[in-house]
């Protein structure tokens, strides 16, 4: 019983690239690939994600995108608990609004 109150709890999200056509555009984006995450916050979702993406021999066959960097937005969808844009910046990862995607 102990170890099911101190097990952190991974759940599935729903995660969308957006990149522009072109690297380092600011307007233009639009929707690359969508994919489930397992994790158990957004800042593991995210880096699960660019880990992913950012090596040549774990990018799926069916992905059509650059590799994920400075510029592009991960969109988090979970459903009723919220929307969530993040954009990656030269610090990491930032919580953007959803009026940047345009």
């Amino acid at each position: 019983m102990l170890k099911e109150l101190t097990r952190i709890r991974r759940k599935e999200y729903d995660v969308t690239i957006f990149q522009t056509p072109k690297f380092r555009e600011k307007k233009g984006f639009q929707q690359v690939y969508r994919l489930n995450v397992k994790g158990s916050t957004h800042e593991e979702c995210l880096d699960s994600v660019f880990r992913r993406f950012n090596v040549p021999d774990r990018i799926p066959i069916d992905f059509n995108g650059r590799f994920i960097s400075t510029g592009d937005i991960l969109y988090i969808d979970e459903g009723r608990r919220g929307q969530f844009y993040y954009q990656l910046k030269p610090g990491g990862w930032e919580e953007i609004n959803r009026i940047h995607i345009r």
